[in-house]
């Protein structure tokens, strides 16, 4: 069983930065495919980045493209996203997730294992 807690999310202003963070328990990250997703008020939750296991290949959804950036430290057991040029339409709680295996990285289906997620606000 694998725990994931999310931290770092918060207030901030448009243009401004946020680095989140995921760390787990329970199991090595360097075995685990990681994830970020979000999920806005009244929307459904979506794919933001993901890493794959041995940190070889990152995806990242275009709305993020060039501003969210996915890194982990094994080490540390941490995942982390880090958010620049932030926008009000970022608000959202990002929830972390990892999985064994991965077909399609951006795929919340094949996730296992979730974090319970961190609120990020992005005011104007």
């Amino acid at each position: 069983q694998v725990q994931l807690v999310e931290s770092g999310g918060g207030l901030v202003q448009a243009g401004g930065s946020l680095r989140l963070s995921c760390t787990a328990s329970g199991r090595p990250i360097s075995s685990l495919n990681m994830g970020w997703f979000r999920q806005a008020p009244g929307k459904e939750r979506e794919f933001v980045a993901a890493i794959r296991w041995n940190g070889d290949s990152t995806v990242s959804a275009d709305s993020v493209k060039g501003r969210f950036t996915i890194s982990r430290d094994n080490a540390k057991n941490t995942v982390y996203l880090q958010l620049d040029s932030l926008k009000p339409e970022d608000t959202a709680v990002y929830y972390c997730a990892a999985a064994a295996r991965v077909w399609h990285l951006s795929r919340q289906t094949e996730y296992d294992y979730w974090g319970q997620g961190t609120q990020v606000t992005v005011s104007s």
